[in-house]
């Protein structure tokens, strides 16, 4: 694993970051051309992308720290490390209420744009996930399976075991959520809006709360052993699948208006 690439004096480039970077970088570009592409207003999309984008890492630090609250409350000097710590469904929270906000202030159909940008947010978190892999952080639990990777010394994962290399899972799961939510955009006729977000909620919260139990370094929560993040996606998928019902009736409400 090479998460150190190089060093420019006293800055080092790390290949977590260049990951998220050509994630961030490829999902821009894919919204362009696909807004283009599908006559969807992008003279916003700089402006709104960089919200995504900042809320997104707001959110996925501010929730990081709420995880880490009984280790904060004994050393606030985990709160001034703003490098190590990012919590994806954070990012995804944080995203969609920066994306929200910026939608009601610039008068734009926040459903239509959040149809736009959802399945190039699936394309960046594969490319993050790859990033996780170099860097050894969100790894697996032992294994004694072909699949299984070890990790070098040095390594944010334990060094010299056998882990399912969960980064990897997770990665080939967003990048096929991405290609899926195209196909469905291209096949499927009379989406309503915001479908496209929901069939991600969806489909990110199974994945995701299946591929948990197989992730070595977490946090379990009280409730029956589940991690932070399968709690989440349990409440998140609820709250799609009200979606689900909801949205339809507000698309069809407003054209009978």
């Amino acid at each position: 694993m090479y998460n150190d690439l190089f060093s420019i004096g006293p800055v080092t480039i790390h290949t977590y970051g260049l990951f998220v970077a050509i994630g961030i970088i490829a999902a821009y570009i894919v919204t362009e051309r696909r807004g283009k592409k599908l006559g969807v207003d992008v003279s916003h999309l700089d402006s709104l992308a960089f919200c995504f984008v900042i809320s997104g890492f707001v959110g996925s630090k501010c929730l990081y720290f709420l995880t880490r609250i009984q280790d904060i409350l004994k050393d606030p000097s985990v709160v001034s490390n703003l490098l190590d710590g990012w919590v994806v469904w954070g990012g995804i929270i944080g995203g969609l209420i920066g994306g929200y906000v910026y939608c009601r202030i610039h008068h734009m159909d926040f459903w239509q744009q959040v149809d736009l940008i959802i399945p190039s947010v699936a394309l960046a978190q594969g490319f993050g996930r790859l990033g996780c892999f170099f860097a050894g952080c969100c790894y697996g639990v032992e294994t004694h399976g072909w699949w299984g990777v070890v990790f070098p010394e040095g390594s944010l994962a334990p060094a010299g075991i056998p882990l399912v290399p969960t980064q990897l899972l997770c990665s080939l799961f967003d990048f096929a959520l991405f290609f899926f939510l195209l196909f469905l955009v291209k096949k499927k006729k009379d989406m309503f809006e915001g479908e496209v977000a929901v069939w991600y909620l969806m489909l990110y919260c199974i994945g995701r709360f299946v591929i948990e139990f197989y992730r070595g370094d977490l946090i379990r929560s009280g409730l029956e052993g589940l991690s932070t993040s399968q709690i989440i996606s349990l409440i998140m998928f609820a709250l799609a699948a009200a979606l689900l019902v909801y949205l339809p009736r507000r698309q069809k409400a407003l054209r009978n208006k």
